[in-house]
């Protein structure tokens, strides 16, 4: 029996423009899932994608679950298809680099230089316009700016932090080793070797990642779950030694997210978090939540030895006091405990929120946590690097 005939060139630049799209989508705080993208594929093939009305629809039936989906989708859209016809307008050919037999040779050069100039023109404006983008605060950024910073999180290189065991090794300076220079000594029959020494092993330490997704964190939500999944990419070559990355989602309820997470495509873990976690821009119960964390993954669990980072505004609709008394109790099984907070780095901000009050107390560190470069400082302080 004969399979089914593979799909045309055609059609498999049209699927990649599609599935393109939705992750823009995606990266632009509109909640789509593997199915929804599915079905705005058959829905597409129905329709046409000549037809831009159509396809516009077809994806907002789709893709958009909520009222608040539909102006990001449409600026997406707007965007991603630039042309009348519905598809992006085709990248001009590069020049020639071969001169026309008429011009002189000196009339070329020019031409070239001319031609270099504006390139590294070129290039210097997008190197300006992705070093201003770092330092954008993530909420206020548009969807097309928010598609381009999703990929910039490739060029975060973050490490685990490292702790000290109590097995020793050789090493070429520190501690005498006493026992392998006397060993060393008596095959020289007594005479005296070189001394040896020693140093204390090292292995890296668990990170823990505590992300608030209430709605007072709607706007960087999904910014903080990409940085969780490039920390969790990004020391998985450490995890078999300890060095694994938990995160877990907190609002009014602790959802582990790690499972979620695992998939080496950012579009499909984020899409995966956002299928498991229930309380997506709901409440804030800080205060039960981490009550839950601590009782369940403290003494005895994930956090103890860790770094625990905390990213939250610190908006407490519950007993500020009881959220303080759990940060104190992970404090005491806790390596660190790190407190991020989005406006921390803002102009004028003062932590006068009755959460901040009752956690400054017992957090080793409070950074700032709203942009591309206040995440790359903070995988400095969560390695040990750098402190706030």
């Amino acid at each position: 029996m004969r399979g089914a005939p593979a799909p045309s060139l055609e059609t498999r630049q049209a699927d990649e423009l599609l599935l393109g799209f939705t992750r823009a989508v995606r990266a632009a705080g509109v909640a789509v899932t593997h199915d929804r993208a599915a079905g705005f594929l058959a829905a597409t093939a129905e329709v046409g994608l000549s037809d831009q009305r159509a396809t516009f629809v077809a994806g907002q039936a789709t893709l958009c679950s909520s009222p608040d989906d539909l102006a990001r989708y449409a600026q997406v859209f707007e965007s991603w298809f630039n042309s009348r016809d519905g598809l992006p307008r085709e990248q001009p050919s590069p020049p020639s680099t071969s001169a026309p037999s008429g011009l002189a040779a000196d009339e070329t050069d020019a031409d070239d230089q001319g031609d270099d100039s504006e390139d590294a023109d070129l290039l210097a404006a997008t190197a300006s316009e992705a070093e201003i983008l770092r330092h954008r605060d993530v909420a206020a950024m548009t969807p097309g700016e928010k598609a381009r910073l999703a990929a910039m999180f490739a060029t975060l290189r973050p490490r685990p932090p490292l702790r000290r065991t109590v097995r020793h090794e050789a090493w070429r300076r520190g501690r005498v080793d006493a026992a392998r220079t006397l060993r060393a000594s008596m095959r020289r029959l007594g005479e005296p070797a070189r001394i040896e020494w020693r140093h204390r092993r090292t292995r890296p330490r668990r990170v823990v990642l505590l992300v608030d997704v209430s709605g007072s964190m709607s706007g960087y939500a999904d910014a903080l779950l990409r940085l969780a999944h490039t920390m969790t990419q990004g020391t998985r070559g450490h995890a078999a030694r300890g060095g694994k990355v938990e995160t877990f989602t907190v609002g009014t309820r602790l959802t582990h997210v790690t499972r979620a997470l695992a998939s080496r495509d950012a579009e499909r873990a984020i899409a995966a978090a956002g299928d498991v976690v229930p309380d997506w821009s709901g409440g804030t119960r800080l205060g039960e939540t981490l009550k839950v964390f601590v009782d369940r993954w403290g003494r005895r669990g994930l956090a103890r030895g860790a770094v625990v980072v905390i990213f939250s505004d610190g908006w407490e609709r519950g007993d500020a006091s009881l959220l303080g008394e759990q940060v104190r109790r992970l404090r005491a099984v806790a390596h660190r405990v790190v407190w991020v907070n989005p406006h921390r780095g803002k102009d004028g901000y003062e932590a006068v929120q009755a959460g901040i009050v009752a956690v400054l107390p017992h957090v080793d560190d409070f950074v700032a946590g709203h942009s591309l470069a206040t995440f790359e400082e903070l995988m400095g302080v969560v390695e040990g690097r750098s402190r706030a």
